[in-house]
């Protein structure tokens, strides 16, 4: 029988996702889901004119994607008005992630994060032996001051922040964050995710400086732009820290017809604002559902809502089980307090419609105890 030579740290490691699929669930299920409401995906869709250009690029998928995805970089570095060698294009911000922990995280190296944050992030520095310290949420939203005191104390090589937050869609404003970027102490690097930055108010973003060495960060078309399934997403940062990716990135990692869409989707403003207008108007709508139904919505600056149920995790994961069993897709929080939420995207409304249509009927299940 084989025995494979595992290195002992990957022996270690459990053989596990960040996140469970809809389509894992539905295949159990036997069945698909009538609403996709979970993934925080942005169901208005890409602009038609990233569909034309990925439909344009379908008879060049024989051809490798541009190594070094110029096009879209000059792009980027246009509209952002800094240097191309100051942006780094890569496989959605989960693959941009794994390059930079692989960079700076060897076993043992300590990085600091909040309990219950993304969890991506937690998954690659485990896979490269890091340690993970973590810091609680504060009234439902990141704690820059914490984050940067735990980092100071244990000598952390990195701290890493999303501003918008996911999963609870809570926000820092631009002063905040910047204090917390100037608060980065020596030998540190602060990784900030801004995902969800397309959808948050105006002064939520602190000003772009690509020279600044204390700071990465982190943008991706999977949200605003509605290309999730294309993985395109960028970092910002030094020149001498982008160039370092280099080093380590899968250098044709980047389909040619992603990078078609993405170009196109850039280029087109008035797409990206009517999303950004139709996921505000989802997010009222599923406020409005949940007071409908006793329950409160949190403030969100992104496009999904935490829902805040009232009870405990057990609850708040029963929920999800039921509307589940009734063909809706959430999701909810990972870890206390904030596991007492449950998640819905800012979907269309026929979806949100099955949504309202359901929620009532989760909620009379579960507290009947056939949830």
């Amino acid at each position: 029988m084989t025995s494979y030579r595992f290195t002992a740290l990957a022996a270690t490691l459990p053989a596990s996702v960040p996140f469970v699929g809809p389509e894992t669930q539905e295949r159990a299920a036997g069945r698909a889901f009538a609403a996709r409401l979970g993934a925080n995906e942005n169901g208005f869709g890409p602009s038609p004119a990233a569909i034309a250009a990925m439909r344009k690029a379908t008879g060049e998928t024989w051809m490798y994607g541009d190594p070094e995805s110029h096009d879209l970089r000059a792009a980027l570095a246009d509209f952002h008005g800094i240097g191309a060698d100051s942006i780094m294009v890569g496989e959605g911000i989960d693959g941009l992630l794994g390059y930079l922990v692989r960079l700076f995280i060897a076993p043992g190296d300590r990085v600091v994060t909040s309990a219950g944050a993304y969890p991506t992030f937690n998954y690659h520095v485990a896979g490269y032996g890091g340690e993970i310290v973590t810091v609680p949420y504060r009234e439902d939203r990141e704690d820059p001051e914490a984050l940067i005191g735990k980092a100071v104390e244990i000598g952390a090589k990195l701290i890493y922040i999303a501003n918008p937050d996911n999963p609870m869609g809570s926000w820092h404003d631009a002063r905040a964050m910047q204090a917390m970027i100037k608060a980065v102490p020596e030998g540190a690097l602060l990784v900030l995710d801004e995902a969800y930055i397309e959808f948050a108010p105006e002064g939520t973003a602190p000003v772009l400086v690509a020279d600044d060495p204390r700071v990465i960060r982190l943008r991706t078309f999977s949200k605003a732009y509605g290309m999730a399934g294309a993985r395109v997403g960028y970092a910002i940062g030094t020149p001498e820290l982008i160039g370092a990716f280099h080093k380590v990135r899968n250098h044709f990692g980047m389909a040619r017809i992603s990078q078609a869409g993405a170009l196109a989707a850039l280029g087109d403003r008035d797409w990206l604002t009517q999303t950004v207008a139709n996921v505000a108007a989802a997010r009222q709508r599923i406020g409005e559902i949940a007071a409908a139904n006793g329950l409160a919505a949190l403030p969100s600056a992104t496009n999904f809502v935490a829902i805040d149920c009232g009870a405990d995790a057990g609850f708040a994961r029963a929920i999800v089980a039921a509307l589940g069993e009734l063909g809706v897709f959430i999701r909810m929080p990972f870890a206390p307090p904030q596991d007492r939420c449950i998640r819905v995207s800012a979907g269309r409304a026929p979806e949100l419609d099955l949504f309202a249509e359901a929620l009532p009927k989760a909620l009379e299940m579960v507290r009947s105890g056939r949830g």
